[in-house]
């Protein structure tokens, strides 16, 4: 296991109608708040009125954007960076799943920096202390309540990149299952596998004695692979959306991670192919994981063994063999549930691929378990057709 530091400042408040909570909490971000919005989700369901409400009681003068998308765009980001500027707005309160947040942390990182926000992202331009963040979650999916990450995507160029920093965790975030219980099946199950997808990421790689890690993120899976069928039954269970809730934050709060090397490249892909193809993240993700899962089986075979043997339960001595089923038994999770996992399945071609590639491998080779080239990519890519 690797040296590491531990540090999360985030506060998590936990539960049915903890929503009541926002006045108090966003108090602490001072009195001018940029409340950053999807694109009216929460109107119809009432949790807008209600935060709105909430925020006014405690004398808190609110200025709104609205209409993030899924896989925010950098152009709504510049035009929150002029309002809070102009403003002199003192925090930001984002409702909504991962997307709006990471617009609310990109928004953030941008007010300090003089140039254009979208050279922290291509250039990696270092990110300096800025106003804080809170969040109301919507969406059990990224985990970006809880951690420093952010990724946006430019339209104009078909990139999709991300930033971290310690500067832009929230300083608090209220996860109130009431809140997801209206978010549809299908982005639901988008959101489960991209929970699964965070947690993978960490799970699969090269360190031996990580062992405690591994036990947490086999308990994640676990859980919600034993939990996803209570909901694809019945999508208004708030015991089942609370667990799944909990999942996706401690999927990518760090505590999995710590001191493993952990990989990235299915992300670095899929990010490649919605910056082209606009598909949900999380749906991009189950047709990558898979087949990146395959492609460097050869490497760690010991650790698609454990997953095979720990999680689904599977006998055997090889633990290449028992690897192969593994991810099969993961494939057959993913078709289970309706989510399906190649491309062709959601009008996707070659046509594109070596420009996904390349997109993918923008910065170098990606990924640890194996260093994939452009050339690898390429090949992974036509594994999801």
């Amino acid at each position: 296991m690797r040296n590491f530091t531990f540090h999360n400042p985030t506060k998590i408040i936990f539960g049915i109608d903890s929503t009541n909570e926002v006045g108090k909490e966003a108090k602490t971000l001072g009195r001018k708040i940029l409340l950053v919005l999807g694109q009216g989700s929460i109107k119809k369901i009432g949790l807008y009125d209600k935060i709105v409400k909430l925020l006014k009681d405690e004398g808190i003068e609110i200025f709104e954007l609205e209409g993030v998308k899924p896989n925010p765009r950098v152009d709504l980001v510049r035009k929150g960076i002029e309002m809070v500027r102009e403003n002199n707005i003192e925090g930001i309160l984002a409702v909504g799943g991962g997307s709006v947040i990471d617009t609310a942390k990109a928004i953030a990182a941008g007010l300090s920096y003089e140039g254009d926000v979208w050279d922290l992202f291509k250039y990696r331009k270092p990110i300096k202390p800025t106003i804080p963040i809170g969040v109301v979650l919507t969406l059990a999916a990224t985990g970006s309540e809880m951690n420093g990450n952010a990724v946006i995507s430019n339209m104009e160029t078909q990139e999709k990149l991300a930033i971290s920093s310690p500067y832009i965790y929230p300083k608090f975030s209220i996860l109130d299952p009431k809140n997801t219980a209206s978010v549809p099946l299908n982005h639901t199950l988008y959101g489960i596998v991209d929970i699964l997808s965070h947690v993978f990421e960490q799970y699969f790689d090269r360190e031996e004695d990580a062992i405690l890690q591994d036990r947490f993120a086999e308990a994640i899976i676990k859980t919600i692979i034993e939990t996803t069928p209570k909901l694809t039954e019945n999508p208004e269970d708030l015991k089942a959306r609370a667990v799944i809730l909990w999942c996706g934050t401690n999927a990518l709060n760090g505590i999995i991670g710590v001191g493993k090397e952990q990989d990235w490249a299915s992300h670095a892909i899929e990010h490649a192919i919605s910056a082209l193809y606009d598909i949900p993240h999380g749906l991009g993700l189950a047709i990558v994981f898979p087949h990146w899962m395959k492609y460097v089986l050869d490497a760690i075979p010991h650790k698609f063994a454990n997953f095979g043997r720990n999680i689904w339960g599977l006998k055997g001595e090889d633990d290449f063999e028992i690897g192969l089923k593994a991810i099969d038994k993961l494939i057959d999770f993913y078709e289970g549930i309706g989510v399906p996992t190649k491309l062709s399945k959601v009008g996707i071609n070659d046509e594109k691929l070596e420009e996904m590639a390349e997109k993918a491998t923008l910065f170098g080779p990606i990924g640890n378990v194996k260093r994939l080239n452009k050339e690898d990519v390429y090949k992974i890519l036509q594994m999801c057709l």
